[in-house]
C-alpha cells in the first residue's frame, strides 16, 4: 500500500471538515460584535449599501463580507461567516502536505486543526486573521505541487487579508534562514521541511505572477466596485509595523499564558516529539521546532494573541507526528497499556475535580494544621500536590517494574484522552457557546454586555411611537463605540459631540448623566455596555476561577438610553385627557 495514502482518506477528511464546521458555525451570530469587529463589519455594510468607505487594513474580509450582506442580510452571523468557512477549510491544508508528513500524521493534523481551541476562537472572529492563514497555507501547498495559477490566486487573497500575513511571512522567513544555516553546517541531504518550503524555482513563474496581480486588482476592488481595497492592501504592512510599538492590553506573559492554557494537548505531544526528534536527529522535527520557536517569540513580543496562530500550526504538526507514532501498539501489549491508561485517567480526573473545587472557591481561607508540615491555607492545594506526586510515582513504578515502553504508551494515551477532552471544552468555551459573558484571552476586548436588551428597548420605543420597530432616529452623544453603531445599523443613527439645546431628538444614548437639559421631558434607563478586565489589580487566585468558569473581575461601562416622554403610550393618553 502506498504509505502516502490511507483507505477512505477522502471521507475521513470530509468528516473532519464537518467537525470543524460544527465548532465554527454553531451559534455563530449569538454574541454581539466587539468594537474591532464592528469597525470592519460597518465598512462591509457601507459597501453593500452602495457606499465607498475608506477601508481598513483587511480588505479581503471586508469585501467578502459585503457580498454576504448584499445577497443575504447584515447580521452577526453573516459578519462572521467568511472567517468561519475559511477556518473550517483549513483542515484540508494537511492533505496537500501528506507526501512530506505521510498520510496518517497529515490526517491527525487535520483533526487537531478542527478541534483546536485557538483556531476555533480565531475562526469565529469578524476579521481577516484566519483568512490570511488559510490563504497563505493553500498558496504554499499549490506552490509545492507546481500549480502556479491556483498558487497565485491564493497568494493574492492572502495579501489582501491584512496584517496577519506579514507576521506569517516574517515567521516563515526567519525560520527558513535558521534552517538553511543549520543545513550549511551539515553534510546530510535536504531536510523535509526545506523541501516543503523550497520547491524548484527554475520553472516558469509568469502564470504565478499574473495570477497574483489579477487577484489583487479584481479581488482587491471587488471587480472595480470598491477601488479603495487596493489602497487598504498597501497600508497593511505599515499597520503591522506600527503594531510593534502600539499599546496593548496583553503583556508578553499573558500571551504565553494564553498558549499554555489553550494548547496543552499540542504542547504535551510536541514536547515528546521534540525529545524524540532531537535524540534521533530528525530533520523534520528540528525544522518544525525552529518554526515554532521563531513564531512564539514574535507573537509574544508583538503582544497580540491572534499572532499565536503561526505558532499553533507547527505545534500541531509536531503533535500529529508524535500521536501517529503512539498508535503503533502491538497486540501483545494492548492489555497492559489499557490498564495503565485507565489508572492514570482516573488520577487525572481526580486532579481536575480538585482544580475545579479550587476554582469555584479560589479565596478559601480555611487553615488546616498538619503534623510536621504545619499550618497550610486551603487544604485543596495539599490534595492537589499529593495527587500530582502519586501520578508521577505511578508512572515511575510502571516504567521500572513493568517496562519503559508500557509506561510511555500508557501515560501518553492517558494524557492524550484527558487533554483532548480539555481541548474540546476549551474550544467550546473559546467559541462563546459555553458562557457568552465569559472572558476569553483570544479576544482582548470584551463583547458588549447588554446589547440585546438595549436593542430590544430601542425597537419597543420605535414601535410604540411610529408603529414600526426600526423607524425612529437614534442620536448618540459622547460615546465612541463602533459596536453600538453596528447594533443600531437598521436605524437612522446620528453620532454627535454635543446636543442642540433647542432640539429634542426622540431617542438619545449618552454616558451617565442626570439630565439632558433639553426642552422636552425624557425617561432614561441604564445599560451595561463595554466591560474592561481589571488586569493590573487582579489577584492571582482569580486565575483559578477563570480556568474553571472563565470569569474575571471586570469594570462595567454604563450608558443610558433616553426616550422622549411623548413616545410612550401612557404619556400620550395623559396629554389627550381634558
Amino acid at each position: 500500500m502506498n504509505p502516502s495514502r490511507l483507505k477512505n482518506e477522502g471521507w475521513l477528511y470530509g468528516l473532519t471538515f464537518l467537525i470543524a464546521l460544527g465548532f465554527r458555525l454553531l451559534q455563530l451570530g449569538a454574541t454581539p460584535l466587539t468594537d474591532s469587529e464592528a469597525i470592519l463589519a460597518l465598512q462591509a455594510l457601507d459597501i453593500a449599501r452602495g457606499g465607498s468607505p475608506l477601508l481598513g487594513t483587511q480588505p479581503a474580509y471586508v469585501l467578502f463580507t459585503s457580498i454576504f450582506f448584499a445577497i443575504i442580510e447584515s447580521t452577526n452571523l453573516m459578519a462572521r461567516l467568511a472567517p468561519a468557512l475559511m477556518g473550517s477549510a483549513l483542515v484540508f491544508a494537511p492533505y496537500f502536505f501528506r507526501d512530506q508528513l505521510r498520510a496518517r500524521p497529515a490526517l491527525i493534523l487535520a483533526f487537531l486543526v478542527a478541534i483546536d481551541p485557538g483556531l476555533v476562537a480565531l475562526s469565529r472572529q469578524a476579521n481577516g486573521t484566519i483568512l490570511a492563514v488559510t490563504f497563505a497555507l493553500f498558496a504554499w501547498a499549490m506552490w509545492t505541487h507546481r500549480r502556479l495559477i491556483p498558487a497565485g490566486i491564493f497568494a493574492g487573497l492572502a495579501l489582501l487579508s491584512g496584517t496577519s500575513l506579514w507576521a506569517g511571512l516574517l515567521t516563515i522567513g526567519l525560520a527558513s534562514l535558521f534552517i538553511r544555516g543549520l543545513e550549511s553546517k551539515t553534510s546530510t541531504s535536504e531536510s523535509p521541511v526545506s523541501s516543503i518550503e523550497s520547491p524548484s524555482t527554475h520553472y516558469e513563474l509568469r502564470p504565478f505572477l499574473l495570477a497574483v496581480i489579477l487577484t489583487l486588482v479584481l479581488g482587491g476592488t471587488l471587480f472595480f466596485m470598491a477601488p479603495n481595497g487596493l489602497s487598504a492592501w498597501v497600508s497593511s504592512l505599515p499597520a503591522y509595523l506600527k503594531g510593534w510599538v502600539a499599546p496593548s492590553q496583553m503583556t508578553p506573559g499573558r500571551i504565553l499564558f494564553t498558549l499554555l492554557v489553550y494548547e496543552p494537548l499540542g504542547i504535551f505531544l510536541a514536547v515528546l516529539s521534540l525529545i524524540r526528534g532531537y535524540r534521533t536527529g530528525s530533520r523534520r522535527i528540528i525544522g518544525l521546532s525552529l518554526w515554532l520557536a521563531v513564531a512564539l517569540v514574535i507573537a509574544i513580543f508583538y503582544r497580540q494573541p491572534g499572532e499565536l496562530v503561526w505558532a499553533i500550526l507547527p505545534l500541531l504538526a509536531l503533535a500529529a507526528l508524535e500521536l501517529s507514532r503512539g498508535l503503533n501498539i502491538f497486540p501483545s501489549e494492548q492489555l497492559e497499556v489499557g490498564v495503565v491508561t485507565t489508572a492514570l485517567l482516573i488520577l487525572l480526573a481526580y486532579i481536575w475535580f480538585d482544580i475545579a473545587a479550587i476554582g469555584l472557591d479560589p479565596f478559601n481561607q480555611f487553615v488546616t494544621d498538619i503534623p510536621i508540615i504545619g499550618s497550610i491555607q486551603n487544604p485543596r492545594y495539599a490534595i492537589l500536590y499529593g495527587a500530582l506526586a502519586i501520578l508521577i510515582a505511578c508512572i515511575a513504578f510502571v516504567a521500572f517494574g513493568w517496562s519503559g515502553r508500557t509506561a510511555w504508551l500508557g501515560s501518553t494515551w492517558a494524557f492524550v484522552i484527558f487533554l483532548t477532552a480539555y481541548s474540546l471544552g476549551a474550544a467550546w468555551s473559546g467559541s462563546g457557546m459555553r458562557n457568552p459573558n465569559g472572558v476569553e484571552l483570544w479576544i482582548p476586548e470584551q463583547k458588549p454586555a447588554q446589547a440585546d436588551l438595549l436593542l430590544a428597548s430601542v425597537k419597543d420605543i420605535s414601535g410604540f411611537s411610529l408603529g414600526h420597530d426600526r423607524s425612529q432616529t437614534v442620536t448618540v452623544i459622547g460615546i465612541d463605540s463602533p459596536a453600538l453603531e453596528w447594533l443600531l445599523r437598521d436605524h437612522s443613527v446620528e453620532v454627535v459631540s454635543t446636543l442642540d439645546p433647542q432640539v429634542a431628538p426622540p431617542i438619545v444614548i449618552t454616558p451617565p448623566m442626570d439630565d439632558l437639559s433639553l426642552p422636552s421631558a425624557y425617561r432614561g434607563q441604564d445599560f451595561n455596555w463595554r466591560q474592561r478586565v481589571q488586569w493590573d489589580t487582579m489577584p492571582a487566585p482569580e486565575w483559578w476561577r477563570w480556568l474553571v468558569n472563565r470569569q474575571l473581575p471586570r469594570e462595567n461601562e454604563t450608558i443610558i438610553l433616553w426616550a422622549r416622554d411623548d413616545l410612550f403610550p401612557d404619556a400620550r393618553e395623559t396629554t389627550q385627557q381634558p
